[in-house]
């Protein structure tokens, strides 16, 4: 088995990919970097058995390329996220052009990196999402459809974002609006950070708002979350080839969980407790019925959240990129060795089949 890894060089996600495949005792995978798909290199041939296309993510020059812009974004800087993604999946389809078989099929990932396309295809395949709003422009219109509706507290998210950069926890009350946010704007842009921060002022998470809307807004009901101790939690699960297998519990104390936040991970053995054998054990079929919504992946990761009372669930995101979680082992495999397992025992084809009889 030959592998190839479409991402970034440096980038960890590729070294700790091509630890595993080692460790398997296979081939050192090629390595194809993102600029030079996106600066007209070849395809991989389809000779090549197998290609891996990675997150194009955290390189300055990829994302300059994706955007196609002359200028680089400044740090943190959130700008051109429909661009980054109109270039995202025109080089996944440059990829896939060479005709070799890809772990992740550009279709599926062009779903994945848009919320409201995800969202639609979850919500038709009966998989339990938060109810959302039809597209809204700008911050009028955002007000103007939760009066509607008579939600009064919601997720405003960037379309094509990742890791909670640019989303907005809005909730309306009798002294106001508020809204937690990573996002802080200046005259000049707007700029993400690593720090959660309170927007009480209307007019600037208006502002905040309607910078955001022209690369588009996806708006879902805020639901109330589960809470171990004092506080809320939901859970990262891995599906690989169909399968959960990799649990990372995120723990914080305002809306927004992601753990490079400074939130904290969780217990999962006090998690699943909590929850009880019956409502865990509907939580991963939920998660096995994301996956085969996307049977050209083998991974994706979901990002599932328990509601208050822990009898029910819902799927926050789902990601073509989820599989970064390290120390997190699984019958003694990390995550990605869990994916090289996964294709040498041929259980990724068996599933793959499986999906394809019962789809048809």
């Amino acid at each position: 088995m030959r592998l190839t890894v479409v991402g970034n060089p440096a980038n960890r996600r590729v070294a700790l990919f091509t630890r595993a495949v080692r460790a398997a005792a296979l081939p050192t995978p090629d390595v194809l970097p993102w600029a030079d798909v996106l600066t007209g290199a070849a395809p991989p041939p389809a000779a090549d058995a197998l290609v891996r296309v990675d997150s194009p993510g955290e390189d300055p020059l990829v994302d300059r390329l994706l955007r196609r812009s002359p200028t680089a974004a400044r740090h943190g800087e959130l700008i051109g996220l429909a661009d980054a993604y109109a270039g995202l999946v025109a080089g996944l389809d440059r990829v896939a052009a060479g005709g070799a078989e890809l772990l992740n099929r550009p279709a599926d990932v062009a779903v994945l990196c848009d919320k409201r396309l995800c969202h639609a295809v979850l919500s038709a395949a009966g998989v339990p999402v938060p109810p959302a709003l039809p597209p809204v422009g700008g911050y009028a219109a955002l007000r103007e459809a939760m009066a509607a509706t008579g939600w009064r507290r919601v997720f405003v998210k960037p379309a094509h974002g990742s890791s909670a950069a640019g989303v907005l926890a809005v909730a309306v009350g009798p002294r106001g609006v508020q809204a937690d946010t990573t996002v802080e704007p200046t005259p000049d842009g707007l700029f993400n950070s690593l720090r959660v921060r309170r927007h009480t002022d209307e007019a600037t998470i208006a502002a905040i708002v309607d910078r955001l809307a022209p690369d588009g807004l996806h708006v879902e009901r805020w639901l109330p979350k589960a809470g171990l101790r004092d506080r809320v939690v939901d859970v990262r699960v891995l599906v690989v080839a169909g399968r959960p297998t990799h649990t990372v519990v995120r723990a914080a104390r305002g809306p927004l969980t992601n753990l490079h936040l400074g939130n904290a991970r969780g217990d999962l053995a006090e998690l699943r407790a909590a929850a009880g054998p019956a409502a865990w054990s509907a939580a991963m079929e939920s998660c096995e019925r994301v996956a085969a919504c996307f049977p050209g992946s083998l991974h994706v990761g979901v990002d599932l959240m328990f509601l208050a009372g822990w009898r029910r669930h819902a799927v926050a995101e789902v990601n073509a990129f989820g599989d970064l979680l390290p120390g997190v082992l699984a019958d003694g495999r990390d995550s990605y060795a869990e994916q090289v397992h996964a294709l040498t025992t041929g259980r990724w084809r068996r599933w793959r089949a499986g999906v394809a009889a019962c789809a048809a």
